[in-house]
């Protein structure tokens, strides 16, 4: 089955006592039991629910995955797989990696014991240097967020085995029609399913995908224990986004490749990251691993006066937080998504106050192009 086919047919499709093509939305919490501890499947909805299920089964399958697991946000999914982990433990990951991540790491996991070393994860030899005797997994971000640093999965999964590691790689970036983390050795794969996978600003959630059945023991106990479940409706919205994921993005795909040679020629642009362009070191690693460079692009435009400047004039890209929509969305991430990063670290990342990131939206390129050049002009 090819990729678009497999958004729409994968997972369990439709429901089969009434024939519906689409998965009823089981707006319930509980379920009848023909007796005591004989159920027909489900008990509570926190443990279970059928529409959330057909979600869960769907991303696994999209993912090649063992299991999936869905979460009421991308961070509560991030939460939960780091709490699989034991006090005492230690986490290597990406340095350039999302606000909110930063954050649980450094202000909640910490409290709880678990340490995290930030390292430049596109450098293999920096991450075997950051591995300690007690460090359990390596999360990779790939691209990051938002200086699309690109990480060899296959490497960096390979060197994990060899320790007896686990690798945990954030493919919202990509999603798994672009990018699939286990098929490369990956361990467990995560996604703020906000993002592209819901696709119409409309919904907010996580997904986790596991790639066998310890695991899956194990996730499961965590999302049932700690209950951050995402809602029937929610999952519903979620399964309809996936149908539609690989013609977004192929469109996404093309815009942004179009808008990135557009902004590198840009007297008003300084540095430009995207790793479509020659330029991008991480280039040749992104055409081995995906299938397609993605709708993210950040650019320097040299400081927060210029940035704000740029925001006010743009008609067609739509300032607001997230991403991955199909409308074009636009922020300044040292005063929006990273502002949680403390300033001299946002510096030394070269997240710099004029630093623009787009998310490239489903438009007609054109009218972004020209969106983009009269606010620079």
């Amino acid at each position: 089955m090819r990729a678009k086919t497999k958004m729409i047919h994968a997972g369990i499709f439709g429901d089969e006592t009434t024939g519906a093509v689409s998965t009823p939305i089981y707006q319930v919490s509980t379920y009848k039991q023909d007796a005591v501890g004989d159920f027909r499947g489900y008990e509570y909805s926190r443990t279970g629910n059928p529409t959330r299920h057909a979600l869960e089964v769907l991303i696994s399958d999209l993912e090649g995955g063992h299991a999936g697991f869905a979460f009421g946000s991308g961070m509560a999914a991030i939460s939960s797989v780091m709490m699989m982990f034991n006090s005492g433990d230690h986490i290597v990951m990406t340095d350039d990696v999302y606000g909110g991540t930063y954050r649980v790491m450094t202000k909640v996991m910490n409290r709880m014991g678990i340490e995290s070393t930030l390292v430049d994860t596109s450098d293999l030899d920096a991450v075997e240097a950051a591995i300690q005797p007690n460090t359990k997994a390596i999360f990779i971000e790939t691209p990051t967020n938002p200086l699309l640093k690109i990480t060899d999965i296959a490497e960096v999964s390979s060197l994990a085995r060899q320790k007896g590691l686990k690798t945990i790689v954030d493919n919202t970036f990509m999603t798994p029609y672009l990018q699939q983390p286990i098929q490369l050795g990956a361990d467990i794969v995560v996604h703020s399913a906000t993002k592209y996978i819901g696709g119409h600003s409309d919904v907010v959630a996580g997904l986790v995908v596991v790639a066998n059945e310890e695991l899956a023991t194990d996730m499961h106990f965590v999302q049932n224990s700690v209950g951050a479940i995402l809602g029937p409706q929610d999952s519903w919205l979620l399964i309809r986004g996936l149908k539609t994921l690989g013609i977004r993005m192929d469109e996404t795909n093309k815009n942004a490749m179009r808008i990135a040679m557009f902004l590198e020629e840009h007297e008003a642009v300084g540095k430009i990251y995207y790793p479509g362009l020659k330029g991008h070191k991480g280039r040749d690693i992104m055409q081995k691993q995906t299938k397609g460079f993605g709708g993210m692009i950040s650019f320097d435009v040299g400081s927060t006066e210029k940035a704000n400047d740029l925001l006010a004039k743009l008609r067609y890209f739509t300032l607001a937080e997230s991403l991955g929509a199909v409308e074009s969305l636009i922020s300044v991430p040292a005063q929006m998504t990273h502002a949680s990063i403390p300033a001299d670290r946002r510096q030394e990342l070269g997240i710099v106050d004029g630093l623009v990131r787009i998310s490239v939206g489903i438009e007609d390129v054109e009218d972004l192009i020209e969106d983009l050049e009269a606010a620079l002009g």
